[in-house]
């Protein structure tokens, strides 16, 4: 070897010595930079805490196919990556595996077949997805979910078609199993699964078109017996017959299950009947009521009836008895005094449910229905969300809130100032009108005393949603001024819950009026959340939403930006600490109160006497003059934003995660509506003005042309300056 080049070996081997040793200790020390603004690359606090905390070892199997075309490619990157965070994390007690389920005619092996098979076992199953191949629309079907187990419990997420939100399902799955485990082995007693068939209803089934009607006991039975096995055998599974019409009709009444009668059938053995069916799952009092039989109704061919699938069935038992047994923290909906409804039966009113809102808590919280009249607000509640009452509260139902708000538990108000009602007849020649009247319940009363009031108004903005025309009334685009688009530049985006809110829209809202001397006074903290655009206006006194007849002022000095949204923190004073405490007389009190009356009036004084010293008697510690620690109220002008229409199911929308945002804070959950809202995909440009648009349009058009055009002429001029330097200096050496 040349003794010259020996150095020079020696250093590359030292150099590739060098780099093996770092790739090695990068196998066991490295560090990620994460350079996204929200960075949605990196676990947020609370993910990393549930994972580090895990008692027992986790499993997550994923089962996606192959090769997916754009969109989804970057899925299972996204997630492989999340996962690797999560088991960074986790531990030893974290572990997942990506399993291939390709079909054999686009690659796929005989394993990838078992892995399908695996996948169905687990009640995952191919979604149809939208692929271009060689300027060609084409559809496939694509297993993109994934399987959670933890201990003898599962929790599946069987759809990922997007990496928004997908940190946030995967920890909120984690919780839950377990907070499920927990509550499982606390129960008391087993949460008993009772099936109401009446045996005459097998007769008539197979005239319904439910031929299968006879195997639904042994359906069932298997579907708890393989509950029970994941549950730790807390499940009683019995089957009911009830025959006797007084029975029937107070399941009927107790249950609401599913009711049918029948006539006669001609030419048939089967002779006039009813029956009830249904499944009720029953635990410490609590009930929940599940149909067996789907009922939909057909163009042409009137009502079908249709059997649940065992799948079904255990997905529905499942979900039930976590809501039973409350796994998730619980959450107060006043369900009486006209509130919207989560829940109706198919054609008993008119009214659409809160659904998607239902469906949306349901992944973090149960909701428990809270009927002041009847029951009272429970103890310990964090918060309760009154949307949308129509009927008045009595002073002592003010009193109770009152004093739940001063007790801990925290208020979210959805108010409208204004009821639709519909006017005329349904088949009338001018058809139903829309008819807003004002809604006064009293609670106006008690958010007057803590300084906030909801103004009898709709806003209505220049900034709002448009809405497509159809081309037989006209086509373009039409205004709808009631649903204004709340900007990037309105939303208090210094709150940290609300710091990725970019965008929302508001329906039929009434602005918020803030009394500032009453609220300095209390020390309570007053947090705009957002608010309306210049451009938006008040509607007063004669409501009228047809977006033919709304039209924005003449004069811009009638707009102004207006307070959608407000949250009040702080030490509350009760609005019942300087009046006399109201009393609840129920029925029963009342015959009390008239048994005393009729004891005054007997000859003997003795009861009389007994009941004027007990008046004598005093009580105290029930009543609080103020919030025991500080409370939360938020407060927005309308119900319509827990509407279907405004609410997606999934919470991707930026409405869905302002909505749950605000449900976390009033839960003491900050961390939680962080790590929604960090993925959030909406993002909108900020607002030009027309002058600003025009300058750039002219300069894309033109200015960029002549630029190049100006750069062009400069680099000739260069070379022309330089080419004649070159002769002058040439020219000099030839005359020397």
């Amino acid at each position: 070897m040349d003794a010259k080049a020996a150095p020079r070996y020696a250093k590359f081997a030292i150099y590739v010595f060098v780099v093996v040793l770092l790739n090695i200790a990068g196998l066991t020390i490295f560090f990620r930079a994460d350079l996204t603004e929200n960075k949605i690359y990196s676990l947020s606090k609370v993910s990393k805490t549930t994972v580090h905390s895990l008692s027992e070892p986790l499993t997550i199997n994923v089962f996606f196919t192959k090769n997916l075309p754009a969109p989804y490619n970057t899925v299972e990157r996204y997630l492989k990556d999340l996962l690797g965070e999560y088991a960074l994390y986790g531990g030893k007690k974290f572990n997942y595996r990506f399993f291939d389920v390709t079909p054999e005619d686009e690659g796929g092996t005989a394993e990838s077949t078992k892995n399908r098979e695996m996948a169905q076992d687990y009640g995952l199953y191919p979604v149809q997805i939208q692929a271009i191949e060689k300027d060609e629309v084409k559809f496939r079907k694509a297993y993109m979910g994934l399987v959670i187990i933890h201990g003898d419990m599962m929790e599946k997420i069987p759809t990922i078609t997007t990496t928004d939100g997908l940190e946030y399902k995967l920890t909120t799955s984690i919780m839950k199993l377990g907070n499920k485990i927990s509550a499982l082995l606390k129960l008391k007693s087993n949460v008993n699964v009772k099936l109401y068939l009446s045996p005459a209803l097998k007769e008539v089934a197979p005239y319904m078109g439910i031929k299968d009607m006879p195997q639904i006991p042994g359906q069932i039975r298997q579907v708890v017996e393989g509950l029970n096995r994941k549950m730790y055998n807390r499940l009683t599974y019995t089957l009911a017959e009830p025959t006797d019409q007084p029975d029937l009709d107070r399941l009927a009444n107790t249950y609401n299950l599913m009711h049918l009668k029948w006539p006669n059938l001609e030419g048939t053995n089967v002779k006039a009947g009813e029956g009830v069916i249904g499944l009720v799952l029953e635990y410490n009092g609590s009930t929940s009521v599940l149909p067996a039989i789907q009922v939909y109704r057909l163009p042409l061919f009137g009502l079908r009836y249709n059997l649940y699938k065992p799948e079904d069935f255990e997905e529905m038992i499942s979900q039930s008895i976590e809501s039973l047994i409350g796994i998730n923290e619980n959450i107060g909906y006043l369900a009486d005094h006209g509130t919207l409804q989560t829940f109706v039966m198919p054609g008993t009113t008119t009214k659409e449910p809160i659904s998607n809102f239902d469906q949306l808590v349901s992944q973090s919280y149960t909701l428990k229905q809270v009927r002041l009249r009847d029951a009272g607000i429970p103890k310990g509640l964090k918060c309760l969300i009154i949307a949308g009452p129509t009927e008045n509260f009595s002073d002592e139902e003010l009193y109770q809130i009152d004093q739940a708000l001063m007790q801990g538990t925290n208020l979210a108000l959805f108010l409208d100032k204004f009821q639709e009602v519909q006017m005329g007849q349904p088949g009338s020649p001018f058809g139903q009108q829309s008819q807003y009247v004002p809604v006064n319940t009293g609670i106006e009363k008690l958010l007057d005393h803590y300084g906030v009031k909801v103004k009898s108004s709709i806003v209505l903005d220049q900034k709002c949603y448009r809405q497509r025309v159809p081309v037989e009334y006209g086509g373009g685009q039409q205004d709808i001024f009631f649903a204004p688009i709340i900007q990037d530049r309105f939303i208090n985006n210094e709150l940290p819950y609300m710091r990725n809110i970019k965008s929302l829209v508001a329906l039929a809202v009434s602005p918020i009026e803030v009394n500032q001397k009453r609220i300095d006074e209390s020390g309570i903290k007053a947090e705009k959340l957002f608010s309306s655009s210049e451009k938006s206006w008040e509607m007063k006194d004669m409501i009228n939403l047809n977006p033919m007849f709304i039209k924005p002022p003449a004069s811009e000095k009638d707009m102004q930006s207006l307070p959608l949204a407000y949250i009040l923190e702080g030490v509350f004073k009760s609005s019942f600490a300087e009046k006399p405490i109201p009393e609840k007389q129920d029925s029963a009190q009342e015959g009390m109160m008239k048994q005393v009356s009729a004891e005054k009036a007997a000859p003997d004084d003795k009861p009389a006497a007994a009941h004027a010293g007990l008046s004598k008697i005093q009580q105290s510690g029930t009543f609080l003059p103020q919030s025991s620690k500080p409370g939360k109220i938020f407060l927005i002008g309308s119900s319509q934003m827990l509407s279907n229409n405004i609410l997606d199911s999934e919470g991707l929308t930026p409405n869905s995660t302002f909505v749950m945002n605000i449900l976390d804070i009033l839960n003491d959950r900050l961390d939680i509506s962080l790590m929604r809202s960090k993925t959030l995909s909406i993002n909108p440009l900020e607002e030009t003005q027309a002058q600003t648009k025009m300058y750039i349009k002219t300069f894309n058009i033109a200015g960029v042309p002549a630029l190049v055009v100006c750069f062009g002429l400069f680099i000739w001029l260069r070379r022309r300056y330089r080419k004649k330097q070159i002769e002058l200096m040439f020219a000099k050496r030839g005359n020397s």
